[in-house]
């Protein structure tokens, strides 16, 4: 069922969307050689509880930390370790989620670790890119299939593959609610958009193929090909006007 959200709601999602917002900028200036992605899921976590929210991640379907933290050919769902370090020319994928009085926001970003090659921007730049086309395409009388068909064009525009065994979702009181927004044009044309509609667009773009493993730990999604992958999401609100990042500082 799709939830049409009151203004109530809208504004505790909007408290909810900038908390993940400002656990992003904290990690972007954390991003750095010799950090650990369990440094950064710690940081996130205590950040969200200050202001007076939870992560939505931490024990959702059994996962173990704050936040999915992705490094160059994970997709998504890596879990943070103290083990797992940050060098130079890496890209790292973190997904944030918050829960503010019963409301998620959700969002990732995907950063480069010092420098990194030319590829690697590109590939940044292009899943950040396929990510605002689509939501240029989330407006009221459209359907689903706009949106994803406009993420889709950019990312194979570039020569890139668009994941498409993870899909975007309606965000609201669940994590994860009807709905499911493709990253790809899959030939239906979905339901339609309406006003008060909020949902999470997250291009996953890869290098090479769209083809990809889940790995032992029975969470993280690499590519198949070992090519690196970029990741960006928002949860947007969809109004009768232009559509409203709500995960925004």
């Amino acid at each position: 069922m799709i939830y049409i959200k009151s203004n109530e709601e809208i504004q505790i999602m909007r408290q909810a969307g900038r908390i993940c917002a400002q656990a992003h900028e904290a990690v972007r200036n954390a991003v750095r050689e010799g950090v650990s992605t369990m440094e950064l899921s710690l940081m996130v976590e205590e950040l969200i509880r200050a202001a007076g929210a939870t992560p939505s991640f931490k024990g959702y379907q059994g996962f173990p930390e704050a936040a999915c933290i992705s490094v160059n050919d994970e997709i998504i769902h890596g879990i943070p370790s103290k083990r797992r370090i940050l060098r130079e020319g890496d890209i790292v994928s973190v997904d944030i989620g918050v829960c503010f009085r019963g409301f998620h926001g959700d969002a990732a970003r995907t950063h480069g670790v010092g420098e990194i090659s030319v590829e690697a921007a590109e590939l940044i730049e292009v899943t950040r890119n396929s990510f605002r086309a689509g939501m240029d395409n989330a407006r009221e009388g459209n359907r689903v299939q706009d949106v994803s068909r406009a993420v889709e064009a950019v990312a194979q525009a570039a020569g890139c593959g668009v994941v498409r065994s993870f899909v975007g979702h309606g965000v609201g009181r669940e994590l994860h609610e009807d709905p499911e927004v493709p990253n790809y044009d899959n030939g239906h044309k979905g339901p339609r958009l309406y006003a008060g509609m909020t949902i999470a667009i997250e291009p996953m773009v890869n290098r090479g193929s769209d083809e990809v493993v889940t790995l032992d730990d029975g969470w993280t999604v690499v590519t198949r090909d070992g090519k690196w992958s970029a990741h960006h999401e928002n949860t947007i609100l969809v109004t009768k006007d232009d559509p409203i990042v709500l995960t925004a500082l």
